[in-house]
C-alpha cells in the first residue's frame, strides 16, 4: 500500500489565506517560530511542526520536494524510508535522496542528494509522477550504506510485526532482492544485517540495544517475552535472557509516560505507581531484572554496567 499523500492539514502555502501576507511579516513569523519553512514557498505552522516526530518532518520535506521536481525521479534511501514510515536510528538528513544512473544523473544540489548507481534492477513502485523504491529495496539500500546498527534498525522496522498494519516486507523478500543485486556495493554488509535482523523488535532503540548486547558478548536474548502474572496481567519484556539467566529487561522511553495513549484519564503519579507495581510483580517471577532508558544504548559501557550490576554474567570484560 502506498503512503498517504495528504498534507492539507499540515502544509500552508504562502499563497494561502492563512499565510503571512508579505516578506517582512513572513521573516518575523519565522524568527518567532510561528512558522517553519519546509521548502521555499511552503510553510508549516510552528506549533504543528514541533509536535511532529522526526520521521514525519522528513516525510513532509520529501513530499513537498517531490511536488517541486520538474522531472520524474526515483525516490530512495532515507526519503523512501520516510514515505513508507520506516523509522531510522539517529538523525534524519536535511536533504532528499534521489537515485540516478551514472550517466546523465545530475549532481546533488539544494534539497536533493543524488545517489548515483545502476537503476535498471531497482524494485520500485509509482507514486504520482515519480517512482519510489519498495520497502524491501529501501531496507536493502540502507542496510548496504549505513553502519551495521543503523542497518539492523531499518530492516527490523521494515519487517517488524509490531507495525499497526503489519510488516511492510519480509526478510525473505529482502534476501531474494539481495541475491538479484549481489554485485551492488555494500552487499557483504547487507548480508550481515539481514542475518541479525528480527521482526519482533518494537522500535529502533530496541534494535540498537540488541546490537549493543551482542557486541558486548552477552548471550543472545529473546524479544517480546510474554508472561501472565499471578494477578492475571499479561506483560511483555522487551529483551529477555532465558534460563539459566532468567533475566528480564525493559527499555524505557519517556514518551510512554507522557503520551495520551499510555496515560489517558490518569495523572502522572498514577501512571508511575502502576508501572512500579507492575515491575515489582515481574521481579517476583524472574531471577534478574534490568531497566534502562532508550538513549543509554548510545554508550555500550552503560548497558554493560546495568546488566552486570543486576547480576547478568558476561564472558567479556567491560569495554
Amino acid at each position: 500500500m502506498l503512503p498517504d499523500l495528504t498534507l492539507d492539514a499540515v502544509i500552508e502555502r504562502r499563497r494561502g489565506r492563512a499565510d503571512p501576507v508579505d516578506d517582512r511579516k513572513l521573516r518575523s513569523a519565522l524568527r518567532r517560530g510561528q512558522w517553519h519553512r519546509v521548502t521555499p514557498g511552503a510553510f508549516v505552522r510552528g506549533a504543528d511542526w514541533q509536535r511532529l516526530p522526526p520521521l514525519e518532518r522528513h516525510r513532509i520535506l520529501v513530499l513537498e520536494t517531490m511536488r517541486r521536481l520538474r522531472h520524474p525521479a526515483i525516490i530512495s534511501h532515507f526519503a523512501a524510508a520516510a514515505l513508507w514510515r520506516i523509522d531510522v536510528l539517529g538523525r534524519w538528513p536535511d536533504t532528499v535522496d534521489v537515485s540516478s544512473p551514472p550517466a546523465g544523473g545530475g549532481r546533488s544540489s539544494g534539497l536533493i542528494r543524488r545517489r548515483v548507481r545502476a537503476i535498471d534492477e531497482l524494485e520500485v513502485v509509482a507514486i504520482g509522477d515519480h517512482l519510489v523504491t519498495t520497502p524491501a529495496q529501501t531496507a536493502l539500500d540502507l542496510a548496504r550504506t549505513e553502519p551495521f546498527v543503523n542497518g539492523v534498525a531499518v530492516v527490523d522496522q521494515a519487517i517488524g510485526t509490531a507495525r499497526t498494519r503489519g510488516p511492510l516486507t519480509t526478510r525473505d523478500d529482502i534476501l531474494r532482492l539481495q541475491e538479484r543485486q549481489a554485485a551492488a556495493r555494500g552487499s557483504v554488509r547487507a548480508r550481515r544485517v539481514l542475518s541479525f535482523a528480527n521482526p519482533l523488535a518494537a522500535n529502533v532503540r530496541e534494535s540498537q540495544s540488541r546490537v549493543v548486547i551482542a557486541q558486548l558478548g552477552f548471550p543472545m536474548p529473546r524479544l517480546q517475552e510474554r508472561r501472565v502474572l499471578p494477578s492475571g496481567r499479561v506483560v511483555f519484556g522487551d529483551i529477555y535472557f532465558p534460563a539459566p539467566d532468567d533475566h528480564w529487561c525493559e527499555i524505557d522511553g519517556r514518551g510512554k509516560y507522557l503520551s495520551p495513549e499510555f496515560g489517558a484519564h490518569r495523572d502522572p503519579a498514577a501512571i508511575v505507581i502502576d508501572e512500579k507495581n507492575r515491575e515489582n510483580e515481574i521481579r517476583r517471577q524472574v531471577r534478574g531484572f534490568s531497566r534502562w532508558e532508550a538513549t543509554d544504548a548510545d554508550d555500550p559501557r552503560r548497558i554493560w554496567d546495568i546488566l552486570t550490576g543486576d547480576g547478568l554474567r558476561c564472558p567479556l570484560p567491560r569495554p
